[in-house]
């Protein structure tokens, strides 16, 4: 029987995200953050500092014409899909919907962070309200 997806605060998140990793089995694998807005998002808005943590950051951008690209991407990135996966996005909706798509396509562990980057929605503060690391993307030759 398959897990359904998690629902998980930034602050929540985080405290997976920073701890250090000792692999204790196989499925006691390292999580990954996907972050699913888009690239003007990440150089304009910021995005979860990747030397902060010590699990990876994936950005690969979710939309609803493009989720194929998007599967295809992920499935790339993290071929194990016993990989535990948390999906952000601005406010937790795109987030959600690149997590059920993941879900539906044999991922095991997959979190969608309500509260989002920007804590448009979701119970918690959202990723920079709650002062977690966060880093910025300048534009080439700025």
């Amino acid at each position: 029987m398959r897990k359904s997806m998690k629902v998980l605060t930034a602050r929540q998140a985080w405290d997976m995200l920073e701890k250090k990793h000792e692999t204790v089995s196989a499925n006691d694998a390292q999580p990954v953050l996907v972050d699913v807005r888009t690239p003007p998002e990440w150089m304009h808005v910021g995005l979860p500092d990747a030397d902060a943590m010590t699990a990876p950051l994936l950005c690969v951008t979710w939309q609803p014409d493009l989720q194929r690209e998007f599967l295809e991407a992920l499935l790339e990135a993290v071929p194990d899909q016993q990989t535990p996966l948390l999906f952000l996005c601005r406010s937790g909706v795109r987030s959600h919907h690149a997590a059920l798509l993941a879900e539906n396509a044999g991922y095991a562990d997959v979190s969608n962070i309500v509260d989002g980057f920007e804590d448009q929605h979701g119970p918690g503060k959202g990723w920079r309200s709650s002062g977690l690391p966060s880093a910025y993307m300048p534009l080439s030759g700025s």
